[in-house]
This record gives structure tokens, C-alpha cells and sequence, in this order.
């Protein structure tokens, strides 16, 4: 083969250069909308994909000067009755009667339920029976020393004259004085019948149940037919009780405070208590007493706490958070603190900072703040202005930039 053949076979005609040059076109243009697809896809999930939270905002606000309501210190314990009683009988006996139900008010002295009497009627009879015949033996003592009074004189009239001898006198004065003595004595024996009367009708008594004093029965303890006892008599076929009544009057708040922090607590110190059943109603207290003794097992002391509005809606036993108060004269002289009042709740931490998250639009952005001391349900912070909406209670799953959809009423 000659070099001029080899030479044209080498050789790439213009038509094949031109559909190289187009294929190489075509694949990068590929890359590139691939790339942009890629973009717009992640950018989608990014903005369509991501987590919405529902969440409920407040707005921070000044303080104002004095500070408002300063809470020094707080504290977790529980509403107790200081007049409650389990109301039992006085004797044992089975139940006739149950007058009362569980909510039941009942009133100072109030019949609560009987008790089977008639062992006590036939002792009060009985009782009766001995007194009126002492009465009556007493009316015979009585009539027989008259008759003898009556002989003494007569006989002293006729000694006088001779008529009677003077040991007929002497027998005489000697009956009388016998007939006093008897006289007396069955005065003592009425008096002892009376006693007797006086302690069948206690026996009698005793078979109704009284109320000691003016509340609500919160528990209902036997039924008609059972037997109760003063005593834990008969094991679990005696009752002990008829129900237990509560003075809700008396009523209050006893807290653990921690022995480290009792110097902030003193007597009669302003407080607001919140109970956990209703976490929205703030009940003006204050403290009544500190318990002068520690638990040594919790280091606590014990603080007795008054509730100054009564509320049927507050219970015994139910949970309560007292927050204990500055001086309200110490509140009024002091000037503004620096910072903006947001809810405790809306305080969290993130990578070891605390920050407060701030709605913008649709978005929930985290703001490092500095805490600082508590007013109630509300937190001093610095480092965010007055106005800006804080969401109250921010999910552990909230991050910065977080989308939010603001739900029920801002406050």
C-alpha cells in the first residue's frame, strides 16, 4: 500500500469531527442539568422537608420599678387541714344509721350516725328506777323523823310536869337524831342514783355519732350493720371510724425548704402559691410559721404556708409551689433591674448556652441570654429587647432557624 492511502485513512473527515464535537456538547449539558435538578431538590426538602413546630409565644416586657412580685426563693409541698378528724363512737356498738356521704358539709354538733341502744335504754331505765325509789325511801325517813320530832317535844312538855321519866326523853331525842342521820344518809343515796342517771344517759349518748366540728366529710369509713370501735377490736371486722371530716377553713400550704436557703424565710413574709391542678392561678399566701426543727434525712425544715383567698377548688393533699416574696416596702424602693421580663418556660438550653428562641415570621431563632432572678412565673434576662415574641415552651428538638407555627393566644 502506497503512504498517500495510509495517510487519507488516518485522516477524519469534517462531517465525523462535527458529531464528535456534538456528542461532548450533549453530555455536559446533561451534567449541568443534573446538578441544577440536584439543587432545587435539596433546597425543596430544605424548605418544604423540614420539621414545623407548634408552639404558643409570649411577649417580653419591662419591669417595672420595684420589680414587681421578686421571688427570693421557691419551694414544692402539699395542701394540709389543720383541724381533721376521723369521727368514731365513744363505745363499741353496731351501726343502725349512716347519715352521711362523701362531699357532705355538715355542721358543728351534727348527727353523723347511731348506733344499736337498747342495752342503754334498759341501763338508763334501770338507773331511773333505783333514783325515784331512793326519793321515795327519802320522803319515809323524812315523815318518821317529823313523828319524832313531834314525841320529843311532847315528851319534853310532860318531863316538866312529871309525867315521863326523864330516860323517856332521852329515847326519844336519841330516835331523832337516829332518823337525821338516815335522813342524810339516803340524801347520799339519791345523790349516787343521780350520778348513775346522769352516767346511763352519757352510755345512751354515746350511741350517736356527733360531728366535732363544722367541715366536709372526705371519706365515708362503715356501713349500716357493721361494727366500729374506739379500739382496732374484733381485726378487720370492726371499724375504727364512721368517716373523717375536713375544716376547709383550715386549710394551707406545707413546704420542704432546703436548710441551706431557710435564712430567706421568716414569718409573715408575702408569698404566691400555684397549685398544680390550676397552673395558671396565682393565690396570694403567706408564710405563717417555720417549723423550728430539721429533717436530717432531707435537710429540710418544714415552713407552714396561709392561703389568703379560700376556693372550693382547693383540696387536701394537692401539690402547690410557693414562691416566697421580697418585702413589698423593699420592692417599692428599689429602682427597675435592667432587663426584660420573659416566662421561666421560655429559658432552655442549647450546646451549653442558655438562649431564649425568638419568632420572626415563620422562623424560631435561638438568642443567647443572660437569666437572672425570678418574679413569679416570669424570668429577668438580659440580652434581647422589650416586644419581641419568645416562644413559651420550646421543644428539646428545636434548633435555630426552626420553622413554627404560633398556636392559641399570645400573652
Amino acid at each position: 500500500m502506497e503512504k498517500t492511502d495510509l495517510l487519507n485513512q488516518l485522516r477524519l473527515n469534517s462531517n465525523e469531527r462535527e458529531e464528535a464535537s456534538t456528542s461532548k456538547r450533549w453530555i455536559w449539558i446533561t451534567l449541568i442539568v443534573v446538578v441544577i435538578l440536584a439543587g432545587l431538590a435539596a433546597g425543596a426538602w430544605l424548605y418544604f422537608g423540614q420539621q414545623r413546630f407548634e408552639v404558643q409565644t409570649a411577649t417580653s416586657a419591662a419591669p417595672s420599678a420595684g420589680g414587681g412580685n421578686t421571688a427570693v426563693l421557691q419551694a414544692t409541698g402539699y395542701v394540709t387541714a389543720r383541724r381533721q378528724a376521723t369521727v368514731s363512737a365513744q363505745i363499741t356498738g353496731t351501726l343502725i344509721q349512716v347519715l352521711i356521704e362523701e362531699g357532705d358539709r355538715v355542721a358543728d354538733g351534727q348527727v353523723l350516725a347511731k348506733l344499736e341502744d337498747t342495752a342503754q335504754r334498759a341501763g338508763l331505765a334501770q338507773a331511773e328506777a333505783q333514783l325515784h325509789s331512793a326519793q321515795s325511801l327519802l320522803v319515809q325517813y323524812q315523815t318518821q323523823l317529823a313523828q319524832n320530832r313531834r314525841d320529843l317535844k311532847r315528851n319534853e312538855d310532860l318531863v316538866d310536869r312529871k309525867l315521863v321519866s326523864t330516860q323517856a326523853v332521852e329515847l326519844t331525842r336519841t330516835q331523832v337524831d337516829s332518823q337525821i342521820a338516815q335522813v342524810t344518809t339516803q340524801r347520799r343515796q339519791i345523790e349516787l342514783a343521780q350520778a348513775s342517771v346522769r352516767a346511763a344517759q352519757v352510755q345512751l349518748d354515746y350511741c350517736t355519732v356527733h360531728a366535732p366540728f363544722a367541715g366536709v366529710v372526705i371519706a365515708k369509713a362503715a356501713q349500716v350493720g357493721e361494727i366500729v370501735s374506739p379500739l382496732s377490736a374484733g381485726g378487720g371486722f370492726t371499724r375504727t371510724g364512721v368517716g373523717t371530716i375536713v375544716d376547709m377553713d383550715s386549710l394551707e400550704i406545707e413546704v420542704d425548704v432546703n436548710e441551706a436557703y431557710i435564712n430567706r424565710v421568716v414569718p409573715n413574709q408575702p408569698a404566691q402559691t400555684v397549685l398544680d391542678a390550676y397552673p395558671e392561678w396565682k393565690i396570694p399566701s403567706h408564710v405563717i410559721a417555720v417549723i423550728p426543727t430539721a429533717d436530717k434525712g432531707k435537710a429540710t425544715v418544714k415552713v407552714r404556708v396561709a392561703i389568703e383567698a379560700k376556693d372550693s377548688r382547693v383540696l387536701p393533699d394537692m401539690g402547690a409551689r410557693v414562691s416566697f416574696l421580697e418585702d413589698k416596702k423593699a420592692q417599692a424602693n428599689a429602682p427597675a433591674p435592667k432587663g426584660v421580663l420573659v416566662p421561666a418556660s421560655s429559658i432552655t438550653q442549647r450546646d451549653g448556652h442558655t438562649v431564649i428562641f425568638a419568632v420572626e415570621a415563620d422562623r424560631a431563632h435561638a438568642k443567647p441570654v443572660t437569666a437572672q432572678q425570678t418574679y413569679g412565673d416570669l424570668r429577668l434576662v438580659d440580652g434581647i429587647g422589650t416586644g419581641v415574641q419568645v416562644v413559651k415552651q420550646p421543644p428539646a428538638e428545636m434548633n435555630d432557624n426552626a420553622k413554627v407555627t404560633i398556636v392559641g393566644d399570645k400573652k
